[in-house]
């Protein structure tokens, strides 16, 4: 189910940037427990951001899934898990041959309780040995979620694709 009564049914919310926001969607989508995703634009400084804008670097964006999840069904602590295996953390303002600000790894946090499992969740991904490099993800206070414009939504079904090869392993 998606749309905006899905969201209010009693569903939480996650937020993630790891790259290109249509694979990312998509990796999302398979999970269990997922209610609803929407790809746009968070952590910049102009309102109302157009694809064309963020794209262009000027305006602090990074492309962002947004997550409706059923806590009772997925755990957030789950999610956390799919955002780290879904992109290379370790990437700053880089997924694959995307380059720039907009593609950078960022959990946006929605309350104290998923800022601790946040900050736990890559500390312990950080002892484990499993990266070659420092993870660069941010860890920052979810402001306003901008939806991209509708072509963007579920573009990977859409297109009759399963990934998007550059961006998800």
């Amino acid at each position: 189910m998606d749309g905006p009564s899905a969201r209010a049914a009693g569903a939480a919310t996650a937020t993630f940037a790891a790259g290109c926001f249509w694979g990312v969607e998509a990796a999302f989508r398979k999970v269990e427990g997922v209610v609803s995703t929407r790809v746009g634009y968070a952590g910049g400084q102009t309102a109302n951001p157009t694809y064309r804008q963020v794209c262009s670097g000027t305006t602090g964006h990074a492309e962002t899934v947004e997550v409706a999840f059923d806590p009772a069904r997925v755990t957030y602590e789950d999610l956390l898990a799919v955002f780290w295996k879904c992109h290379d953390p370790t990437q700053r303002n880089r997924q694959g041959p995307d380059v720039g600000s907009q593609y950078r790894s960022v959990i946006f946090y929605h309350d104290a309780s998923q800022e601790a499992s946040a900050r736990a969740s890559k500390a312990a991904l950080e002892r484990s040995g499993r990266l070659r490099r420092p993870v660069a993800t941010e860890i920052v206070a979810a402001g306003t979620f901008w939806e991209a414009e509708a072509y963007h939504q579920k573009y990977l079904e859409k297109q009759g694709r399963a990934s998007c090869a550059s961006t998800v392993r």
